[in-house]
């Protein structure tokens, strides 16, 4: 699958009350193993969508604490292999050796690589405190209104998230789409270093529910407030009041839920 290929066609057969009645063609969401190699060490295996792979991976390094700027990114290469895709990056010398401290760190457990009490601390990292925009309703409900002509994967797939950034009067500046909702915010995030935008005055919108991994990859780019389609979780809400971060879910056409809010209830 080459980068930048977000679907593909595949001949389908189309049954309708139990009966084949066409033969058509559909556009199929891609996806592939994306592996993220910092100075020939890989980190990371993602499923994801083979496109904007240059935004996904500045963004995670940038949102799971592997960079502390975009500047530390030196170089990155995007190589094709059999099984998926390589992004072999290199990175700053202190951040190398971060890095291999902490897998360090991990070598020798069993399991999952996250589990047991001693990497309780690196699952549930500290957040990052931000600066929370005063958002009208209107700035909020005109976003959801736009976010669905600006989901290209979605529209021809049915099968993408997306993570977009607002500014404070609810126009959409960025968009990022992904099969993962983790991998559309890292992909928003890192397109968002080359951008002018203050991220505190503007809002990210996501198409997914609002997990704790969204809330602290948003506030780990400095984006203020955060607004999803779907629920948040007790998690989110917890770490959206310690970092200081609007958080609003089950926002829909004409409604909307704050779950909390740094100028005033909740």
């Amino acid at each position: 699958m080459a980068p930048d290929q977000g679907h593909i066609s595949a001949s389908v057969e189309v049954y309708e009350q139990g009966e084949a009645t066409e033969r058509a063609s559909d556009q199929i969401a891609a996806e592939c193993a994306v592996a993220l190699v910092y100075q020939g060490i890989s980190h990371a295996v993602m499923m994801a969508s083979p496109m904007q792979l240059e935004d996904f991976a500045l963004g995670f390094s940038l949102s799971e604490g592997i960079l502390q700027q975009a500047s530390e990114l030196y170089d990155l290469e995007i190589v094709e292999a059999e099984q998926g895709i390589r992004v072999e990056m290199a990175i700053a010398s202190e951040r190398v050796a971060a890095l291999r401290e902490r897998r360090r760190s991990l070598t020798g457990r069993t399991g999952c690589g996250l589990c047991g009490a001693e990497s309780l601390t690196e699952a549930v990292r500290p957040i990052k405190p931000v600066v929370a925009p005063q958002l009208s309703a209107s700035a909020v409900q005109r976003a959801l209104v736009a976010l669905p002509n600006h989901q290209p994967l979605q529209q021809q797939t049915g099968a993408s998230h997306a993570a977009a950034f607002c500014n404070s009067q609810g126009e959409i500046v960025l968009v990022r789409e992904d099969i993962g909702r983790h991998n559309a915010m890292d992909k928003l995030i890192g397109a968002l270093q080359g951008s002018t935008q203050p991220l505190s005055e503007g809002f990210a919108l996501i198409s997914s529910r609002a997990s704790y991994e969204m809330v602290h990859k948003s506030c780990a780019a400095g984006i203020g407030a955060l607004v999803a389609v779907s629920a948040p979780t007790a998690m989110a809400i917890d770490m959206a009041r310690q970092a200081g971060q609007l958080l609003i879910a089950f926002a829909r056409p004409g409604r909307h839920v704050i779950y909390h809010n740094p100028h005033g209830s909740p």
